[in-house]
Order: structure tokens, then C-alpha cells, then sequence
């Protein structure tokens, strides 16, 4: 299985274990599912007095996004002016970081045309739609994951840089 990690902060984003659809050659897309998370039903094999009304109990049974719950993203909020922001800054971060990596200047430039381009086209253009998540630290500076909806209104998906990744195999 290979682990997604942010390279600024080291927090795992997300796995192989989700089908990740690459976009644009910048981004990866992961389609997620609402899933129930709390209290397990225990069966002891009692039957049920015939004198007392079955109790109904709150059992604390919550509906969570899978990749946020699993990778324990931490939601967070942006207006327009405040992402654009944190993005020109993480922008450079990255490419700070593909510098090191010994990346031709060529494959940089290529990054910062189509991460502009994806900002502007797929961010921008929706911003009101997007929810905002940080990894498990909070680090300002790491990447946010973005969740949007599909056309359906109910498939969440979320949406990673694909350079602001780093893989490890587990």
C-alpha cells in the first residue's frame, strides 16, 4: 500500500487504498462515502422482557467523510482573498521543494502553469461549493484539502495537489 504524505508537514493526506484519479497532471481526485461511525451492536443472546418496553438508546452512531476520518483531517475555513493568499505561499513551498528534488526547470514551470490554471478554472470558479481541511497538525503551511460534491449533490470527493505529495510504501 502506498501512504500519501504532505511534504511540508508530514501528515498523510491519503492512500492508494482510494481510487485516486489523477486531473490536469496537478491534481489527484479521490471519490469518498459517508459511513456511520460509534457505539458497535452487541448481541449477549438475552431475549427481551416481556414486561419492559425496549429502551431506545442514543448510541452515539455519527456520519463521517471516510478519507477525512481516516486521515484525521481537520476542518478549517477560507474566504476567497484569505486562500489565495495561503495558496501563493504554499505555491512557493512547493516549488521550493521540487527544487530540491532536482526537478528541471522546465517540469517547475509546467507545475506553476497548470496549478495556476487549475486554481483559476476548478477552485476559483466554485469557491463557494468547497470545504477546507488541514492535516492531523494543522499546519498553516501544508497542504488543505479541498471537498466538493459531484453533480449528484450527495458523492463527496476530495481533491490533493499531486506535487504537494510525497509516496511511501507500507
Amino acid at each position: 500500500m502506498l501512504i500519501y504524505s504532505d511534504i511540508i508537514t508530514g501528515d498523510e493526506i491519503i492512500s492508494d487504498s482510494y481510487d485516486l484519479k489523477e486531473v490536469d497532471g496537478i491534481a489527484y481526485e479521490v471519490d469518498c462515502a459517508m459511513i456511520e461511525e460509534g457505539a458497535v451492536q452487541v448481541d449477549i443472546g438475552a431475549n427481551a422482557s416481556a414486561e419492559e418496553a425496549d429502551e431506545a438508546l442514543d448510541d452515539g452512531v455519527v456520519k463521517v467523510n471516510n478519507v477525512v476520518h481516516s486521515f484525521r483531517l481537520q476542518s478549517t475555513q477560507f474566504d476567497k482573498k484569505g486562500y489565495l493568499v495561503y495558496l501563493k505561499g504554499y505555491m512557493k513551498s512547493v516549488k521550493n521543494a521540487l527544487k530540491e528534488q532536482g526537478k528541471s526547470d522546465e517540469e517547475i514551470k509546467d507545475f506553476e502553469t497548470k496549478a495556476s490554471a487549475f486554481a483559476k478554472n476548478v477552485i476559483l470558479a466554485k469557491f463557494k461549493d468547497w470545504e477546507f481541511y488541514t492535516g492531523e497538525s494543522m499546519n498553516p503551511d501544508g497542504m488543505v484539502v479541498l471537498l466538493n460534491y459531484r453533480e449528484d449533490g450527495t458523492t463527496p470527493y476530495v481533491v490533493v495537489w499531486k506535487h504537494g505529495l510525497k509516496e511511501t510504501k507500507v
